[in-house]
This record gives structure tokens, C-alpha cells and sequence, in this order.
């Protein structure tokens, strides 16, 4: 009984966290644009977390590169069970603009499994709410041990 209130409450009320693996920024900004009272993010239940520990849903932005994936790879394996992804931007879902450097591996999905991709360069705060509400879909079906397969949300 206390498992079925604590899942009922994690779908109600997700925490979330960003990471951001290096970019130009955009991204980031329009990320943190949906926690302020024009987009309302909030209103979801959604709570920002600073510790991988408490997170329900990883929202990653940027590009991944050498230096960075094992940080990544960390913060994805201190997520407990079960958890969602969320890759925003073209730098998240591709390596975007900086696809060709020698240091850049590619998207999030090279490194960790991705639930939601969010194109956009930068994505839009709409886009990235729309994932965000998709990830809770897919965080639903991981609880109740349904398969699923990556979305993508656009705006």
C-alpha cells in the first residue's frame, strides 16, 4: 500500500534535474526559462533537484564529449530506479553545431539511453515542457513495467 502511494506521488509530482554538458547555452536558458511564472513548470508538480539522488527525470543539454560522459554516465547511474531521460536541443540529440570537433562524441543516447528527444537549436520552453510531460508518460510505464520506446517532442 505505501509503494502504490509513493509511485502514485512520483508521477504527480516528479523532481527533475539539468545538466548541461557543454554548449553555446541556449538551451540551458530556455530551460530555465520554463521553471519562471510565464511557462509555470511548476504547475505539473515538477520540482528542480540539484542532487541525481532525488531525481525522477534528467533533463541533459549540450554536447557530449570526452571529458564530460563520465560525469554524465555518473549522475545517470546515481538516479534511482525508475527513471527517465530527456535530450534537449540539437547539441543534445545529435552533437548539433559542434557534430564535426575531434573532442565531441555526439548526442546523450552515445553514452546513456534516452527516453524524450527535444529538437531545437535552442529548444523552445513549450518543446521542452511537451518532453517533459512525455517523460512522465514513460516514468508511468517504467513503474508499471510496460516496454516503450523513444519520443520526440515538438512545439
Amino acid at each position: 500500500m505505501l509503494k502504490n502511494f509513493i509511485k502514485k506521488a512520483q508521477i504527480k509530482s516528479p523532481w527533475i534535474m539539468h545538466f548541461d554538458c557543454g554548449s553555446c547555452n541556449g538551451c540551458d536558458i530556455e530551460t530555465l526559462a520554463c521553471l519562471t511564472p510565464l511557462y509555470d513548470v511548476e504547475r505539473f508538480g515538477i520540482i528542480n533537484v540539484g542532487n541525481p539522488k532525488h531525481a525522477d527525470i534528467l533533463l541533459v543539454t549540450g554536447t557530449v564529449n570526452h571529458r564530460n560522459k563520465a560525469v554524465l554516465k555518473n549522475i545517470y547511474e546515481q538516479m534511482p530506479e525508475p527513471k527517465a531521460v530527456v535530450a534537449i536541443g540539437a547539441c543534445g540529440l545529435s552533437g548539433g553545431i559542434f557534430h564535426d570537433c575531434y573532442n565531441v562524441i555526439g548526442g546523450v543516447d552515445k553514452i546513456i539511453p534516452v527516453d524524450v528527444y527535444v529538437p531545437g537549436c535552442p529548444a523552445k520552453p513549450e518543446a521542452i515542457i511537451d518532453g517533459v510531460v512525455k517523460a512522465l508518460e514513460k516514468f508511468k510505464q517504467k513503474q508499471a513495467g510496460k516496454p516503450e520506446s523513444p519520443e520526440s517532442a515538438e512545439a
